[in-house]
């Protein structure tokens, strides 16, 4: 406890309550901290200071010297916020991004990409068919099933042109 942390850090600006994701949580810290750098009792101190509410009293009630590095601090942290880990997401989760009626062919292109960011599907094949299967009947919907596209980075890119030409 006795160790001083970096003058040029301002700490994570995340907070932990009780009731977020822990493994995003650290995921988001670990993140924050790469930046300031820092041994591991730095780590275990900012990771402390990040915690307020019902997280801060469960840290509190630790005893003096339970945790000895950060690893142990972060697995202890998981295990007591494991009921909140979301759920595992599944490649095929993809199948599940619809166009909404009304929505521009721009902001769905945007909400599949981040879909494609968070499931991480390996499939390429894959992801194109999800795509093309969730898309509203409209142009370029159709020129999609005309010359169906081998890549997503296909479709970004005929979709840019189609966007620019109908601007």
């Amino acid at each position: 406890m006795n160790a001083a942390l970096p003058t040029t850090s301002l700490g994570p600006k995340v907070s932990f309550t009780g009731v977020e994701d822990p493994e995003a949580h650290l995921t988001t810290f670990h993140t924050q901290m790469t930046l300031t750098g820092g041994s591991d009792v730095v780590y275990c101190k900012m990771l402390m200071s990040t915690l307020s509410g019902a997280a801060l009293e469960w840290f509190s009630s630790l005893p003096d010297g339970h945790i000895t590095n950060f690893d142990q601090f972060a697995t202890l942290f998981k295990e007591q916020y494991l009921v909140n880990k979301a759920p595992a997401r599944l490649s095929y989760d993809v199948f599940y991004v619809k166009q909404y009626h009304g929505e521009s062919m721009k902001d769905y292109l945007n909400r599949f990409g981040i879909q494609v960011v968070r499931l991480k599907p390996a499939d390429e094949a894959m992801i194109v068919h999800a795509f093309v299967k969730g898309m509203l009947p409209e142009p370029f919907s159709e020129s999609l099933l005309r010359v169906y596209p081998k890549t997503f980075t296909e479709i970004r890119r005929r979709a840019l042109t189609h966007i620019a030409a109908h601007d």
